[in-house]
């Protein structure tokens, strides 16, 4: 297993849309125990593929225990689409791609997923909460949408502008 770097807004790779999954082989699962490791270097519960550079409709997922620890919740979900949703509700969102970010954004409040396994093999998952926000999140990245992109223009304008000016200073700093 390995950390893999995490793409960071405003970076154009975040906003490609990713190819279904057609290959279920071993690299697979390295690729998604890459990922895992990923996100619990960067204290994640979600993360997609597009977010490691891979154009992949691959996402992981680990709601936390009560506790806070992660492990025993573990998803993957390959080539995933919402198939059934209702309701609506606000949540405050975070992102590992977009860092030191928080914005509330509106989710459908339940869904149902299909996706397929590792293996290949057809799942659905009806989900709500904590965990309908997060695959929610994560299923747009697949499709080149950022939470951001739910702000409103002025927002996203001011937070594109931090962080073009940020990823010069970083830039200048490694020169």
């Amino acid at each position: 297993m390995a950390i893999r770097e995490i793409v960071t807004f405003p970076d154009e790779r975040l906003r490609q849309i990713c190819a279904p999954v057609t290959e279920f082989d071993a690299a697979l699962k390295e690729l998604t125990d890459d990922m895992f490791e990923t996100m619990y270097d960067d204290e994640g519960i979600g993360l997609a593929a597009p977010q490691i550079g891979i154009e992949k409709r691959i996402v992981v997922i680990d709601i936390p225990e009560e506790d806070g620890k992660q492990g025993k919740n573990k998803l993957v979900l390959i080539n995933p689409k919402i198939t059934a949703k209702e309701g609506e509700v606000a949540s405050e969102e975070g992102c590992l791609s977009v860092p030191e970010y928080r914005a509330e954004i509106k989710r459908y409040e339940k869904i149902t997923l299909e996706c397929q396994d590792l293996n290949g093999q057809k799942q659905i998952y009806e989900a709500d909460g904590l965990l309908a926000i997060c695959m929610q999140h994560e299923l747009d990245h697949l499709d080149g949408k950022l939470f951001i992109d739910y702000l409103s223009r002025l927002k996203r304008d001011r937070l594109l502008t931090k962080y073009r000016k940020l990823k010069k200073e970083q830039a200048r700093a490694h020169e």
